[in-house]
């Protein structure tokens, strides 16, 4: 008998007072670790259940604890997760694949994204209707962390009609329409190319360009991109309050001459300060061509913007926020839409205080605190949890954690999701390249997962190191 044949548990006892959790005790057959699923059978009662965490030392028994899940059906084929009954001593088994895939009953569709690192490689799955909630993604560098959220975001577009805008500021998933090597002639490839997928970038022709329209800016944003204050800057907000209409509408050449055919001293001033913050030499401006708030409005399967390519770093955040006022400046009409924001830290951080990281920091929050129930979902993908603001992350419901070192962060991180056991937190350390923790509504029960493969090409991997010919 080969050592992947022998069972997890020999000899095991296991009990539970309360129906809801179970204690065991044993011997070690194998590696048992957390997040592994077991079967435990007492009298005539079979039931479902995860290990949350494991104890031993060498030489003494194991004992482990975990959830009980829900009961079996006698046919094997059903899962009742409303009951589970308390017993005084259950035989243990490892979980079948079969049995593993009763967790899911019959909640319809399920995206595959992986296996289960704990159940030897049974498919991993999320349930996308749960992203309806705001999900938190995080790993530090290396750990995979984009790569495994293209996978998630593959899956969407091919299994869901949920539209998704994607804040792309390292041109990671400019490429998801263009199939990975070896992927070329697949089937999920194709469906994926018939995706309407808009691909917006600083540099690209008319119809594919990132622009902006300042005419459709709010009142907020527009003093934003100036810098000015209504109190402080009274005049010359005063003078952008009377020319809001025309100076959009013009081509960028043209705005300085307009503000000074008023002669005022407020407007020699507001045009001095377009000037000095070389406002109309951005590119970002949309002059006669598509806005990005109108490619959103005919809600494309995907929407990449890359923010990575613009020459000024507050024309990213003037994209950010035209997308992010635009949506929930039209949120009563409840056309659902997933808002992607990779490195979130550029555009949630507590840190910054420019006025424009100001306006689209408080309209995340916003969004993050009441977009919910208007169809506005967050996935917010960053390296640091720090990095976010608090009123933001502690409003998400869903976890997925790669490789993350930091002790800091990781309590942070359980103080925040307190539904996760602390066991398999604690594993993160030590996860390999693309190995992920799912907790959380998107999935029945929190899980540790080797993340699959991608179906289109990543555009953000690392360059390698040139080496000499020997």
């Amino acid at each position: 008998m080969s050592d992947t044949d022998v069972p997890v548990f020999d000899i095991t006892t296991a009990v539970s007072l309360d129906g809801r959790r179970f204690q065991l005790v044993g011997t070690v057959g194998s590696a048992a670790e957390p997040g592994r699923f077991v079967t435990l059978q007492a009298a005539d009662v079979k039931q479902l259940g995860q290990v949350n965490a494991v104890h031993y030392e060498i030489g003494s028994a194991l004992h482990a604890e975990g959830t009980l899940l829900g009961v079996i059906s006698e046919d094997g084929r059903h899962l009742d997760s409303r009951r589970s009954h308390p017993f005084a001593a259950a035989a243990v088994e490892d979980a079948s694949a079969e049995t593993i895939e009763l967790i899911y009953g019959s909640t319809g569709s399920t995206v595959q994204i992986g296996s289960y690192l704990a159940s030897g490689g049974t498919p991993a799955r999320l349930l996308p209707h749960r992203f309806n909630r705001h999900t938190f993604w995080c790993g530090q560098s290396g750990s995979g962390k984009t790569y495994a959220l293209g996978v998630v975001l593959e899956q969407l577009l091919l299994r869901t009609a949920l539209p998704m805008v994607i804040f792309d500021p390292n041109a990671d998933f400019v490429n998801i329409r263009e199939p990975s090597t070896g992927n070329e002639d697949s089937a999920a490839t194709r469906m994926l190319s018939e995706r309407d997928i808009r691909i917006l970038r600083p540099s690209s022709p008319a119809k594919s360009s990132l622009r902006v329209r300042f005419v459709d800016l709010q009142m907020r944003a527009r003093a934003a991109v100036l810098r000015l204050d209504p109190l402080a800057d009274h005049a010359e907000y005063n003078e952008l309050v009377h020319l809001e209409e025309t100076v959009g509408t013009l081509n960028p050449e043209e705005v300085v001459p307009q503000i000074l055919k008023r002669g005022t001293p407020a407007a020699h001033a507001l045009a001095a300060r377009i000037e000095n913050l070389r406002v109309t030499n951005w590119s970002v401006w949309a002059a006669g061509r598509e806005a990005v708030t109108d490619v959103l409005d005919a809600r494309p399967d995907a929407t990449v913007l890359d923010l990575g390519g613009f020459t000024y770093p507050d024309e990213s955040l003037v994209v950010a926020m035209a997308v992010l006022d635009d949506l929930w400046a039209k949120r009563e009409q409840k056309r659902p839409i997933l808002i992607v924001i990779d490195e979130a830290h550029n555009l949630c951080s507590p840190d910054q205080t420019s006025p424009l990281h100001v306006a689209v920091r408080e309209r995340i929050i916003q969004i993050a605190a009441e977009g919910r129930k208007f169809g506005l979902w967050l996935l917010l993908s960053t390296q640091r949890p720090s990095r976010i603001h608090p009123s933001i992350i502690s409003q998400c419901d869903n976890l997925a954690l790669m490789k993350m070192t930091s002790p800091v962060d990781l309590d942070e991180l359980g103080t925040i999701f307190g539904f996760v056991p602390p066991a398999l937190l604690s594993r993160s350390p030590q996860f390999k390249q693309g190995e992920a923790l799912f907790a959380g509504g998107f999935v029945p029960a929190p899980a540790i997962v080797k993340m699959g493969g991608r179906l289109t090409r990543e555009g953000g991997s690392d360059v390698s190191v040139p080496m000499r010919t020997p």
